[in-house]
C-alpha cells in the first residue's frame, strides 16, 4: 500500500489557497470552496492511498477544479489563484488519467 503524497499535497495547496483568500481579501466564499474542494482532494487521496483503483473522488474533484478556474483564468488571465489552481488540478487529472492506463481494472 502506497500513500498518494501527491494527492495530499494537492489538497493541502487547495485548502490553503482558501485560507490565504480569505486572510489576504476577507472572502469567505473563498474559504468556504477552498476547504470544500480540499477536504473532498483530501478524502480522494485517502481513497486512493488504501485502493488505487478508487480515483473517483480525486478524478470529479481535479476535473470541477480545472474547469471552475480554468474558466476563471481564461477570463482573467491572472496567474493567482486562478491559474495556479487551474494548472495544479489538470496535472492531477493526467496523473490519475495515467495511473488508470497503467494498471487492469478488476472488476
Amino acid at each position: 500500500m502506497s500513500v498518494d503524497w501527491v494527492g495530499y499535497g494537492y489538497a493541502a495547496l487547495i485548502a490553503s489557497g482558501g485560507v490565504i483568500g480569505y486572510v489576504k481579501a476577507g472572502s469567505v466564499p473563498s474559504l468556504a470552496a477552498g476547504l470544500l474542494f480540499g477536504g473532498l482532494a483530501g478524502l480522494g487521496a485517502y481513497q486512493i492511498s488504501n485502493d488505487p483503483n478508487n480515483v473517483w473522488v480525486s478524478l470529479a474533484t481535479s476535473g470541477a477544479l480545472t474547469g471552475i478556474m480554468g474558466k476563471r483564468f481564461y477570463g482573467s488571465r491572472k496567474l493567482m489563484p486562478a491559474g495556479l489552481i487551474a494548472g495544479a488540478s489538470l496535472l492531477m487529472v493526467g496523473k490519475i488519467g495515467v495511473s488508470l492506463l497503467q494498471k487492469p481494472q478488476e472488476s
